[in-house]
């Protein structure tokens, strides 16, 4: 079964961006050749500091699109959970 996956990068600046997709170590070896997000191309390096796992793509968008509606400071708290996935 395919696992889809939402993050947390910690960019270069110390700022987070969210975001979702099949292969973690992929997706963050993706944003640090610039070939990312636009956001990320200007502040890395960058590095996951949170995950979560889903069975399917539309559960993981569905969070993704909650994390990042979150504010800075509750985002902050995911990356601080002891149960962290990464």
């Amino acid at each position: 079964m395919m696992s889809y996956y939402i993050y947390l990068l910690r960019c270069q600046d110390g700022s987070l961006y969210a975001g979702s997709c099949k292969d973690l170590h992929e997706r963050e070896r993706i944003h640090n050749t610039g070939k990312g997000a636009k956001y990320t191309r200007s502040r890395l390096p960058v590095h996951i500091v949170y995950s979560e796992e889903y069975a399917t793509r539309s559960e993981a968008l569905k969070r993704e699109a909650e994390v990042k509606r979150l504010s800075k400071e509750s985002k902050e708290h995911l990356t601080q959970k002891i149960d962290n996935n990464t």
